[in-house]
């Protein structure tokens, strides 16, 4: 870590960054018991409140904590006001790219994106082709990881634009520091993320279809509470005050969607669905799902309901396209990104494969279409036998596979041991878009490594949370 950014103390450790002034000297006057016992109590609060994850593939499908770790990660308003206009930049340029992708496909034939990287993409899905959602709106909610590596120096790492996750620890982080050390918000003037309920709910009417709006009828789809992140789904709909419905809930007639209830059908004019496309209608495409809604895919199709992000949103979704964002952004906006890109091989390009085969042992390597920190390799940390065991992979099927740098991730102050430790971090910030613009809270969630030198914040892979304040 020697050679990371630390956003407290700087490069050497030594100039401390005005922006943790407050935070500074909040750490130097609470004694290490103080905060271990403010940690505990955040974990039993968490616990007692339901707060968790399960992984998938865990033998003992045991309920995990992710967790939280109580010294706050914080911004500067300069450093937001430029993370949100790049963030803003991007997702306009991701609704733009799958407007065209399913309309026209101006990017195709202009040889910016190859033809067979979004028509061989088993995410693309033709069903879709030619419909236009809903005011236009592909991605809804968007989820933009973010890491830093020096004062100045923001990348993308990832565009979440099927279903991201991670918006409920963003919320009950904030509510932890609001009830563990209200003093300390209210003296570091943090800019609020509990709005961000109330523009989910707002967005979600606005692309609501025949003008419904604040009539709308919204309801958010979950596959059940098996799922992994089954406590979002539910902490979600009932802070905007709407049915948390499964499948079997909903039935379509006469290409409309309508609720099950007690007191006969009630029409769904919008769906936040956690769903993926695959399992969303058996008649259109998983035949043996159980946890989509046979015919909803023909009321979409007719404009009779809105579905949250959009059907086909994968294809954006996805770590092959990501390398050619900068490209996407310059071909619609006639701009510069704002936000970079972490330097990408596309390993089904020559070239680039042999230069990720020569360099395995420096490199981060990806599944395009992997998530949750499973199916990679982190080059500097694998051993011999694992980087034989990919270079093979590699060579089976370069075009599953992306390669990256391995980044000097910037590290933040973290409660570990008993001691303030540095770990790395990266962040999530959530984007919202509605029929009338684009959206986003200030903040995010932060995700941290919490082993020594790790670079895997994912939650599934041991890491943790902190919350994300922007202040000043």
């Amino acid at each position: 870590m020697a050679d990371s950014f630390d956003e407290m103390s700087g490069w050497t450790g030594s100039d401390p960054r005005e922006a943790y002034g407050e935070i500074r000297r909040w750490l130097e006057e609470t004694p290490p018991d103080i905060l271990q016992t403010r940690q505990a109590q955040a974990e039993l609060l968490f616990r007692r409140t339901g707060i968790t994850f399960s992984v998938y593939g865990d033998a003992e499908g045991a309920e995990r904590l992710i967790p939280f770790d109580v010294v706050p990660r914080v911004l500067t308003g300069a450093e937001w006001a430029r993370l949100e206009r790049g963030l803003i930049q991007r997702v306009e340029a991701l609704n733009l790219l799958l407007a065209d992708l399913y309309g026209s496909q101006e990017i195709l034939k202009a040889g910016i994106v190859p033809t067979e990287l979004v028509m061989g993409n088993p995410q693309y899905q033709l069903a879709v082709a030619g419909h236009v959602p809903p005011q236009g709106v592909y991605v809804h909610i968007a989820g933009i990881d973010l890491v830093r590596t020096g004062p100045d120096d923001f990348y993308v790492l990832e565009d979440n634009a099927r279903t991201p996750s991670g918006v409920s620890y963003m919320l009950e982080n904030r509510e932890m520091m609001l009830r563990l050390f209200p003093e300390l918000l209210e003296r570091s003037q943090v800019a609020p993320v509990e709005t961000y309920p109330d523009l989910l709910l707002e967005t979600l009417r606005s692309v609501s279809p025949d003008g419904a709006d604040g009539d709308a009828g919204i309801v958010v789809l979950t596959p059940g509470p098996h799922n992994s992140a089954f406590y979002e789904h539910s902490f979600l709909a009932d802070k905007m005050g709407v049915e948390l419905v499964e499948g079997a809930d909903l039935f379509v007639r006469d290409d409309r969607v309508f609720m099950r209830t007690t007191e006969g059908p009630r029409r769904v004019d919008v769906i936040y669905r956690r769903i993926d496309d695959a399992y969303l209608d058996p008649l259109f495409f998983r035949p043996d799902s159980t946890l989509g809604v046979p015919g909803l895919l023909t009321a979409y199709l007719a404009g009779k309901v809105a579905i949250a992000n959009a059907v086909g949103t994968g294809v954006a979704d996805d770590k092959a396209m990501y390398s050619y964002m900068p490209e996407i952004i310059r071909f619609y906006s006639g701009q510069d990104p704002i936000l970079s890109n972490v330097p990408t091989w596309r390993c089904r390009e020559p070239d680039h494969l042999s230069h990720v085969l020569a360099h395995l042992g420096e490199l981060v390597v990806k599944e395009v279409d992997g998530s949750g920190g499973y199916g990679m390799l982190v080059g500097p940390h694998a051993t011999k036998a694992q980087i034989a065991g990919f270079a093979a992979k590699l060579r089976a099927a370069p075009e599953k596979f992306i390669a990256q740098p391995t980044l000097a991730l910037s590290t933040c102050p973290t409660l570990s041991d008993g001691r303030i430790q540095p770990r790395h971090v990266d962040l999530r910030p959530f984007v919202l878009t509605g029929a009338s613009g684009v959206r986003v809270v200030p903040g995010g969630l932060t995700r941290v490594a919490l082993a020594p030198g790790s670079l895997v914040v994912n939650s599934s892979q041991g890491g943790g949370t902190k919350d994300t304040w922007v202040s000043g």
